[in-house]
């Protein structure tokens, strides 16, 4: 019965993706159909082999030896000021992203991150039919971040068309940054984590060779990486200042986004009897079953997979964590993939400001084609949760 629901699933993402279409004419289908296959036997590989178990308990502990050296850190500067046996959010989950943003920097200088995203990148480039950019970026992306990424490109910015310029902001939006990596694995299950980073880089190229297909030339296919000459102290000052600057942007976001989920619930409540949160979770009901949710537990996650469009990942990780009991182990895997990208009404605004202060225009493009950017990414992160929904 799962993979008829799963069959199901796949028809209708692929079949919203077509009927988003800029060019049904020019879908190129057998790139489309490898890098499905692809998709799935990766999340076998990562969920269901001993393989799979110890390379992703591998990076799993790395990332807790990480935040472990984080944490001495940020012991040294706010020590004392948590209660004993309380956790603060912002301490234990949100900080850590300093550290983190610094070791990125380090390997962005000594150039092993360029030389291994370009080196994915060409890979990538010979199985999904797009451009050295495009897969380069999408890379990139999952490691720098969804606004960083577009500096390291933005020499080639302004020489885009717009269909090559949605499929990078698709990548970015669909994909996470991985100095918050660290983050996610402390509200959720590492695996998934690791699985939907990996899954979501092909799920993004899927959804954007559906909806906006083209044809890159010889000519037009070239990768221009801006690198900007600077000290390393000076570059690791500035990778540690943006690092915290995520932390508090973050933090600020789930204050906002918490406080007023909270009173538009309320409000709902006293009105009609039943939470905002509660609506959109019988919104959300139907794309939750064919993703592989049972429809006892569908409104449930429907709601949690709302909760991450309107406002954010974060604030969605944390109202799964209140209610997890509720749901199956397989569920949780399915909702927790999900979870795991930039897809929300919050990024339109960060890609396209980020674009928009490397190149006005192309930044008004982005803005222009916003809902549509974050309507690819939603059937990206779809996407990989019916897949992660096959093997589970």
């Amino acid at each position: 019965m799962k993979y008829l629901i799963a069959l199901l699933g796949l028809a209708i993402v692929l079949g919203l993706a077509w009927v988003a279409s800029s060019d049904r004419k020019k879908i190129k289908f057998k790139p489309v159909a490898l890098m499905i296959v692809i998709q799935i036997l990766l999340t076998f590989l990562l969920l269901n082999t001993k393989f799979g178990l110890v390379m992703i308990t591998a990076i799993a502990n790395g990332f807790g030896k990480l935040l472990g050296y984080a944490n001495e850190g940020i012991s040294f500067v706010f020590g004392g000021i948590a209660n004993d046996g309380q956790a603060p959010f912002f301490l234990n989950v949100l900080l850590p992203i300093v550290f983190i943003s610094a070791l990125i920097g380090i390997f962005q200088y000594l150039k092993i991150l360029p030389f291994i995203m370009k080196g994915i990148g060409l890979v990538l480039s010979k199985i999904n039919g797009m451009g050295k950019l495009e897969s380069y970026n999408a890379v990139a992306s999952a490691i720098v971040g969804q606004s960083e990424v577009f500096i390291t490109v933005k020499k080639q910015l302004g020489q885009l068309t717009s269909q090559r310029l949605y499929t990078l902001c698709a990548s970015a939006m669909s994909t996470v940054s991985m100095s918050i990596v660290g983050a996610y694995m402390t509200m959720i299950e590492p695996r998934y984590v690791v699985t939907a980073i990996v899954i979501n880089l092909f799920g993004g190229f899927i959804i954007a060779s559906i909806i906006n297909p083209y044809t890159v030339t010889d000519e037009e296919d070239i990768l221009v990486i801006q690198e900007e000459k600077q000290s390393f102290f000076e570059m690791l000052g500035e990778y540690i200042m943006d690092g915290f600057k995520v932390a508090i942007i973050v933090g600020a976001m789930l204050i906002g986004f918490v406080a007023l989920i909270a009173a538009v619930n309320n409000i709902f409540d006293m009105i009609f009897g039943i939470t905002f949160q509660g609506i959109l979770g019988y919104i959300f009901a139907p794309i939750a079953f064919i993703m592989g949710v049972p429809m006892s537990e569908a409104v449930a996650a429907g709601g949690i997979m709302a909760t991450k469009l309107v406002t954010n990942e974060f604030v969605a990780m944390m109202d799964l964590a209140k209610i997890s009991e509720n749901f199956s182990e397989r569920t949780l895997g399915i909702i927790s993939v999900f979870l795991v990208s930039f897809a929300n009404f919050s990024s339109i605004g960060i890609i396209a400001g980020a674009v928009k202060g490397l190149h006005e225009k192309q930044g008004n493009v982005v803005a222009r084609f916003g809902l549509k950017l974050l309507y690819g990414a939603t059937l990206v992160s779809i996407l990989s949760a019916i897949i992660v929904s096959i093997v589970l």
